[in-house]
């Protein structure tokens, strides 16, 4: 059985990709920074009879919980980092406090690269690794210098630039990695009804959290160091960086 960790998965889109993977017979480890969220996400999955699931209490902005975290799993196949934060609206790139830069690049940016590098052991001994970076269509430089991209009014300053700096790692592990059996790629669940945005987006949890299992899941034939994302490309899927 195939083993996944997602972080921040105690609810929305975390929590139906959880749900989906436990669907088609991998193994979850449920991350969530509170345990008793964890565990009563874990209850909800288990009433619908989907019994391999665990709640990890992981907490992204904290080394030490990320330590912890890793000493309680002692074999990965697949990492989705999924936990983020927007950081609030509205932000101006000359007025944001700079705090509030700090708070969302130590969740949505240095949290990645922490959770990855204490995982990287364990997913050097699967046979299949893949590890999956949730991302958004606003981290996409061309996008957001292009007038007649759908989004192009939309530039919440830290959050798009935690983002887009995720997707620079993004590029770099994926090329280290290229040797390898790893598939590494950022995946933009596009803009999902969910309490991140005031459920103000279009899309379902469900299409959102397909997307990014879509990811997990790719075989060995499987895309590489790429930026999945049907909003900002819905013809390819692959959209620019």
């Amino acid at each position: 059985m195939k083993t996944v960790l997602i972080t921040g998965a105690n609810k929305s889109i975390g929590f139906e990709t959880a749900k989906q993977l436990l669907g088609v017979g991998y193994y979850v480890y449920l991350g969530c920074r509170d345990l008793a969220k964890g565990e009563q996400a874990v209850k909800q999955l288990q009433s619908m009879g989907l019994n391999q699931v665990e709640p990890i209490v992981i907490d992204v902005d904290n080394i030490a919980s990320i330590r912890a975290a890793r000493g309680q799993i002692k074999a990965l196949d697949v990492l989705i980092n999924n936990a983020g934060i927007s950081g609030g609206m509205p932000q101006s790139s000359t007025e944001t406090e700079i705090n509030v830069f700090r708070d969302v690049f130590e969740t949505n940016f240095f949290g990645v690269v922490e959770v990855t590098q204490a995982f990287i052991d364990l997913l050097k001994q699967s046979a299949a690794p893949r590890i999956v970076n949730v991302t958004s269509g606003l981290g996409s430089l061309t996008c957001q210098s292009d007038p007649d991209y759908v989004h192009y009014q939309v530039k919440p300053v830290t959050y798009v630039t935690s983002k887009a700096a995720m997707n620079a790692y993004t590029i770099v592990l994926a090329y280290e990695l290229r040797d390898t059996a790893f598939k590494v790629n950022a995946v933009d669940p596009c803009y999902t009804a969910t309490d991140f945005n005031n459920h103000s987006g279009p899309g379902t949890v469900q299409d959102a959290a397909a997307r990014v299992v879509k990811a997990a899941v790719l075989g060995p034939d499987g895309a590489t160091g790429q930026f999945f994302s049907d909003d900002n490309a819905p013809e390819t899927g692959i959209s620019p960086w």
